[in-house]
């Protein structure tokens, strides 16, 4: 008789499947290290200060991430990817109109700035820095959004030169930056108009 060559499947706990529990406790230890490095900073947080915030042990954390810069990264990410989709819905709810979508987009962003003080100290902060291989991620995600950002409000006549792009995403989050710092005044309307006369001066359209 041939031996049995089907694939073990792991075996659920209570329940749950080896790969989802894993899978959760991944998210776990993201949402803590965003909340962990948003009050401390990364630089003064520890794989044991992020492990106890998300109720899990030390080898749970090397099950997931190699290292606390892998966590750092992946805590930017969904940070990042998070606010991108709001502003991405934003600007499909408002209309055909390139203005009012790049309006739209950058309401929803400083909202979600002043929404999550802690999420945008690791989006903003905490990532610049650390190390080549960060600061080369970090880059490559500003690109990506910066090349679906000018996708999504481009129009003809628009320069979505990638360099001018770079300054524009750039230009946005020192403006963050400075509005953070200024305890988030003036409103979320005033800080939007000065981006939107950013965008207006790098990213000109025909008229």
């Amino acid at each position: 008789m041939p031996p049995d060559t089907t694939p073990v499947q792991p075996r659920p706990y209570r329940g749950v499947p080896q790969d989802e529990r894993r899978a959760q406790r991944r998210s776990q230890l993201v949402a803590a290290a965003i909340a962990v490095y948003g009050e401390r900073g990364y630089r003064q947080a520890t794989v044991k200060a992020v492990c106890e915030a998300a109720g899990l042990t030390e080898r749970y954390f090397y099950e997931s991430f190699a290292n606390s810069e892998e966590l750092l990264l992946a805590s930017y990410n969904a940070v990042t990817y998070a606010v991108h989709g709001e502003m991405v819905a934003a600007a499909e709810a408002a209309g055909s109109d390139p203005d009012a979508r790049g309006r739209a987009m950058l309401q929803t962003y400083f909202a979600a700035l002043q929404r999550d003080p802690r999420s945008a100290r690791v989006f903003l902060v905490e990532i610049r820095g650390v190390s080549r291989a960060v600061d080369k991620a970090f880059d490559a995600s500003l690109r990506s959004i910066g090349e679906q950002v000018g996708r999504i409000v481009g129009a003809e006549g628009a320069d979505t030169d990638p360099l001018l792009l770079a300054g524009l995403v750039g230009g946005v989050m020192h403006i963050a930056l400075r509005w953070i710092e200024d305890d988030y005044t003036p409103g979320i309307d005033v800080v939007t108009d000065a981006a939107m006369r950013l965008g207006n001066v790098l990213m000109p359209r025909a008229r």
